[in-house]
C-alpha cells in the first residue's frame, strides 16, 4: 500500500502534464524560468534603485536618514507646482481607470461575455500590491538602521546576518509581512480557481486588466486625498500666521489654462480637415482665442517659479539653452554631411571614419583638449588665430556674458537681460557637443538614406525633378523616422549631459554652464543633501518624460514610414 501511493501520485502528475493543457503549462513554465534571471537583474539594478531614490527623496537625508518629510523637498524645488503635478497625476490615474473600464466593457460586448466577477481576483491582486508597497516602506528603515547598530562594534559577516534577520522580524514589520504573504497566497488560489471555473482564453487578460484598473483607481484617489490634505495643512498653518497662500487659486487657474491650451491644440489640428474656408478660418481663430486665454491663465507659473529653488531654475534655463543650441544645428549639419557622403565619391569611406572618431573618443579626453583650445590665454590656439586676423582675444570658457548681449554691445546697442542668450562659455560647450555627436548622427542618417528605394528617385528624375525637389518631396519625408529618432535621443541626451560639461566649466562662468544634471551632482556630492538631490532627479525625470510625450505627439504624428 505504501508503495502504490507514490506510483499513483507520479501517474497523476504525468497525466496532469500530458495533453494540450499540460503542454501549454510546460511552455509557460519554461518561458518564465528562462526570463527569470533577466527579471531578477532588472529589478535589482534597475527598478529597485529607482524606487529607493523615490524613498530617499521623501526624507531629510544628509549622510544619514532622518525625518520623513513627504513632498517637502519637491516643494522646496518647484514650490506649488508640486501640488499641481500631484493633482494632475491623480486626475490622470482616474482617467486611465475610466479608459480601462471602457475597453473592458467594449471587449465584453464584442465577445458577448460577462467577465465582471473577475473583478474579485483583480481586487485581491491590487490589495496584494498595496500591502507589498506598505511592507517595503516599513521594512526599509529597519534594514537601513543596521548601519547605526554596528557603530563601535566589530563588523563581521555573522553580525550583519544576525542584524538582518532581526530587521525582518521587527514587530513593526511582521504584521504587514504576514498580511502580504496571506494576500499573495490568496491571489494565487483565487486566480487559479477563477481560471478553472471560467475556461476562457481571455480570462487572464480580464483578471490582469481589472487588477490594473483597480490599482489605478485607488492610486488616483490616494493622490488626490494626499494632495488635498497637504494643501489644507499648509493652508491652516498659513492662516494662523495671517498670511494665507494662494494654492487653490493657482491650481485651479493653471489647470484651467492647460485645459484651454489642449482644447486650442485640438481645434487647431482639426482645421486642416475642413473643406470650406469659413470653417477653416473659424477654427483657426477659435484655436488662437483658446490659446491666448490659456496663456493668460497660466501666467501664475512665473510667480511660482520665483518662489522655488533659484539654482534649479537657473540650471533648467541653461539646459534649455543648451538643448536649443545643439539639437537643431547637430541634426542639420549631420543631414547635410550624410547626403554628401552618400554620393559615390572617392574617399567617402575615409571621411565617414573621420567624422565618427569624435563620438568614440573618450568625452573627458576630448573635453580636456577643447579646454586648452578655448583657453583665455593669449597663446591659446583659438585666441592666437583671432589675433592673427586682427580680432580681439576672448575669455571663452570664463566668459559669463550672453552672446547676444555681447554682439549688441559691439555695435553699441543695449538689450534686456532676458534676451542676453546663452553665455559664451555655454556656447563653447555647445560647439563641443555638436562636434562630438555629428558623427553618430551621420552614421544613422546614412543607414536611413540606404533604405530609401532608388526607384522613387529615378522616377522623379525622369519626370524632370531637380535635386532640391527630390530632397524636399522624397528624401526628407522618408527620413522622418530617422530624424524623429535622432531628435528624441538628442533632446534626452542634452538633459542628461554631464561629463564634458563638468570638465569644461571654469571660474567666473560656473553658474552659466551648470545644467540640470550638474545642479543635481552639486546637491548630492558637494552639499551632501541626498534627499533633496533625489527629489531634483525625479523632477528632471518628469521633465524628460513630458518632453518625450510632447515630441511624440507633435513630431511623431508627422513621421512617414512609407
Amino acid at each position: 500500500m505504501s508503495m502504490d501511493l507514490p506510483q499513483t501520485e507520479v501517474h497523476g502528475i504525468r497525466k496532469f502534464l500530458s495533453g494540450r493543457r499540460g503542454r501549454d503549462l510546460r511552455e509557460y513554465l519554461t518561458a518564465y524560468l528562462m526570463v527569470a534571471p533577466a527579471l531578477i537583474l532588472i529589478f535589482t539594478f534597475g527598478i529597485f534603485p529607482v524606487f529607493f531614490a523615490l524613498y530617499v527623496s521623501m526624507h531629510k537625508w544628509r549622510i544619514k536618514r532622518t525625518d520623513f518629510v513627504g513632498i517637502a523637498n519637491y516643494l522646496r524645488a518647484v514650490d506649488n507646482i508640486a501640488f499641481l503635478v500631484l493633482f494632475a497625476l491623480g486626475i490622470a490615474a482616474l482617467v486611465w481607470t475610466y479608459k480601462l473600464l471602457q475597453k473592458s466593457w467594449q471587449e465584453a460586448e464584442a465577445f458577448k461575455e460577462q467577465p465582471w466577477l473577475l473583478i474579485i481576483p483583480g481586487g485581491i491582486y491590487t490589495a496584494t500590491v498595496f500591502a507589498f508597497i506598505r511592507w517595503a516602506f516599513l521594512q526599509l528603515p529597519e534594514v537601513l538602521n543596521i548601519a547605526d547598530k554596528i557603530i563601535g562594534v566589530e563588523k563581521t559577516r555573522e553580525l550583519f546576518i544576525a542584524l538582518l534577520k532581526e530587521a525582518f522580524k521587527a514587530e513593526s514589520v511582521l504584521p504587514t509581512a504576514r498580511l502580504t504573504l496571506v494576500l499573495g497566497i490568496c491571489s494565487i488560489i483565487v486566480g487559479t480557481v477563477s481560471y478553472r471555473v471560467w475556461r476562457n482564453p481571455r480570462n487572464l487578460v480580464y483578471q490582469s486588466r481589472f487588477g490594473i484598473t483597480l490599482f489605478a483607481c485607488a492610486s488616483g484617489i490616494l493622490l488626490l486625498w494626499y494632495t488635498y490634505s497637504e494643501i489644507m495643512a499648509i493652508y491652516s498653518l498659513s492662516i494662523e500666521t495671517g498670511n494665507p497662500p494662494a494654492i487653490w487659486s493657482q491650481i485651479i487657474t493653471i489647470t484651467t489654462g492647460i485645459l484651454l491650451l489642449a482644447i486650442a491644440w485640438r481645434i487647431w489640428r482639426s482645421a486642416e480637415h475642413q473643406s470650406g474656408n469659413t470653417a477653416f478660418w473659424g477654427r483657426i481663430l477659435a484655436g488662437i482665442g483658446f490659446m491666448a486665454a490659456g496663456w493668460l491663465l497660466i501666467a501664475e507659473i512665473p510667480m511660482i517659479v520665483a518662489a522655488g529653488d533659484k539654482d534649479m531654475w537657473v540650471g533648467l534655463k541653461v539646459t534649455i539653452f543648451y538643448s536649443l543650441g545643439t539639437v537643431p544645428f547637430q541634426l542639420s549639419i549631420s543631414l547635410f554631411l550624410a547626403i554628401l557622403l552618400f554620393q559615390k565619391m572617392r574617399g567617402s569611406e575615409l571621411f565617414r571614419v573621420i567624422f565618427f572618431l569624435p563620438y568614440v573618443t573618450p568625452a573627458v579626453a576630448s573635453a580636456t583638449v577643447f579646454r586648452q583650445l578655448f583657453s583665455n590665454r593669449l597663446q591659446a590656439p583659438i585666441n592666437a588665430g583671432l589675433r592673427a586676423i586682427g580680432l580681439e582675444p576672448q575669455q571663452w570658457l570664463r566668459e559669463s556674458s550672453g552672446i547676444f548681449s555681447m554682439m549688441a554691445e559691439s555695435i553699441g546697442v543695449t538689450i534686456p537681460d532676458w534676451a542676453a542668450g546663452p553665455s559664451m562659455a555655454l556656447t563653447v560647450v555647445m560647439i563641443f557637443s555638436i562636434w562630438t555627436f555629428v558623427g553618430y548622427d551621420i552614421v544613422i542618417y546614412l543607414a536611413g538614406l540606404g533604405n530609401i528605394p532608388q526607384d522613387l528617385v529615378e522616377s522623379a528624375e525622369i519626370d524632370g525633378a531637380g535635386k532640391w525637389d527630390i530632397f524636399r518631396h522624397i528624401t526628407f519625408p522618408l527620413l522622418s523616422p530617422t530624424t524623429y529618432f535622432l531628435s528624441l535621443i538628442a533632446i534626452i541626451g542634452t538633459f542628461k549631459a554631464f561629463n564634458h560639461i563638468w570638465v569644461l566649466r571654469q571660474g567666473e562662468a560656473l553658474g552659466t554652464v551648470d545644467t540640470f544634471s550638474v545642479v543635481i551632482f552639486n546637491e548630492f556630492f558637494d552639499k551632501v543633501r541626498y534627499g533633496y538631490a533625489s527629489a531634483l532627479a525625479f523632477v528632471l525625470f518628469g521633465i524628460i518624460l513630458s518632453l518625450t510625450y510632447v515630441n511624440n505627439k507633435i513630431q511623431g504624428s508627422r513621421v512617414f514610414y512609407g
